[in-house]
């Protein structure tokens, strides 16, 4: 009888639209009082590898495109003229930011867009050169499912893993390599972790196994944060995006050395050399071109405040009975990962985001599923579950890094209770 009530309530209640909108209604507003309570605080952002604030500078000049040189820069008029000045100097930025020509570099929606671009893209324009790639086991998902696109294609994709700090040498690269391998991806730093890979050592000894094997490098965490030679290194393509140096969401760039090839995925267009089709986000490409120009003018000094925030955050938290660090010592300072045991993850980040810090549990991309680079690494379901991803930028300060610290013991005492 009272399983049947419950459904005659249901039903009724779905039946009287304006009792259900309301209700809907209701749920919505608390939703959006609790939010806007939260946002009333200090923000405290720690997931900078996720995406970073867009600078001051970046933000303006965007503005400025979008409201006085918004022309199309394929228009053959002043104004499209312009806008093409500012694009191709947003391209001369970036790439003495990468170390490499203007003319090897196209810009893209992002850098999902030129993972998918270098992999698919050199396997349709070598479609005889081999069947094989070689990637790491913890690459980010836009490379990881473009090397399952190539397996659906007939591709055999063999994945290097990484020992239990997070380390990959060249040689277990290269020993995986035969004349049947088109591509190599290796990314530069990994973005949960912060371990950086031996690409230029990479590159060496992949040539020696197979020197019309490309090699694709995914920068995305390096750039700004480390000195980028790519030309330097040999690398085939390489991939970049803005929004993790201060620049704005929705546009990346990939270099593609003089030489090497890629077929479009997409067509419409002789935009970007007929590659990567459709009409340039130019405001978003040249606030990309200063976000460049100054994450590189001020990456040693911004490196070492950087690296003083991160060194803050671990003195308050190393030897904590309960906390383990995921991230190798020798890591890129920009990003720390932890493990606060007994406490899952979403239950940390959600005490922490009441507090005001904003923290993750890994890539953002990954929408919250389980951290496949710490299962990668060996690392046991326990820490994998309580794993927390904290992220460094030139605006974060040791001061809110100790903080982030206090509440992070004050959640394990709270939580656990």
């Amino acid at each position: 009888m009272r399983s049947n009530c419950n459904i005659c309530v249901k039903i009724s209640f779905f039946r009287r639209p304006a009792l259900f909108r309301s209700a809907l209604w209701a749920a919505s507003e608390s939703n959006m009082m609790k939010s806007e309570k939260i946002m009333e605080q200090t923000r405290h952002y720690f997931d900078n590898s996720a995406t970073t604030q867009t600078s001051p500078e970046a933000a303006q000049l965007m503005l400025e495109m979008l409201t006085q040189s918004y022309g199309n820069p394929s228009s053959l008029h002043a104004m499209g003229y312009e806008a093409q000045l500012k694009t191709e100097k947003a391209r001369r930025q970036l790439a003495k930011a990468m170390g490499c020509e203007p003319k090897n570099l196209l810009f893209t929606s992002g850098a999902t867009e030129a993972n998918n671009l270098a992999l698919l893209g050199a396997a349709a324009a070598y479609p005889k050169r081999g069947k094989k790639a070689v990637i790491s086991g913890f690459e980010h998902s836009s490379v990881e499912e473009a090397a399952r696109e190539l397996e659906r294609q007939g591709y055999t994709v063999c994945r290097v893993m990484p020992d239990q700090n997070g380390h990959i040498t060249a040689e277990q690269f290269a020993a995986l390599v035969d004349e049947s391998t088109l591509l190599v991806s290796c990314m530069l730093v990994n973005n949960e972790i912060g371990s950086i890979l031996p690409v230029p050592e990479l590159v060496k000894a992949v040539r020696r196994k197979n020197p019309g094997t490309f090699v694709h490098c995914d920068a995305v965490q390096a750039l700004g944060k480390l000195k980028i030679q790519a030309q330097k290194w040999d690398v085939d393509y390489m991939t970049v995006t803005a929004h993790k140096i201060h620049g704005p969401k929705g546009v990346g760039a990939i270099y593609i050395k003089q030489g090497a090839r890629v077929l479009p995925r997409q067509f419409g267009g002789l935009q970007e050399k007929g590659i990567r089709p459709g009409t340039e986000n130019a405001a978003g490409i040249a606030a990309f071109g200063l976000a460049c120009e100054l994450a590189d003018a001020g990456r040693a000094e911004h490196l070492r405040s950087v690296t003083e925030v991160k060194n803050r955050l671990l003195e308050e938290l190393r030897g904590v009975k309960g906390i383990v660090i995921n991230s190798p010592e020798d890591g890129l300072p920009y990003l720390v990962n932890l493990s606060v045991l007994g406490i899952r993850s979403e239950i940390m980040m959600h005490y922490l985001e009441q507090e005001g810090f904003y923290v993750s549990s890994g890539s953002a991309c990954a929408k919250g599923a389980k951290s496949h680079v710490l299962a990668a690494m060996g690392i046991g379901e326990d820490r994998i579950d309580s794993a927390l991803r904290i992220s460094f930028s030139r605006y974060n300060t040791p001061e809110e890094a100790a903080l982030l610290a206090k509440r992070i013991l004050q959640g394990m005492q709270e939580i656990r209770r």
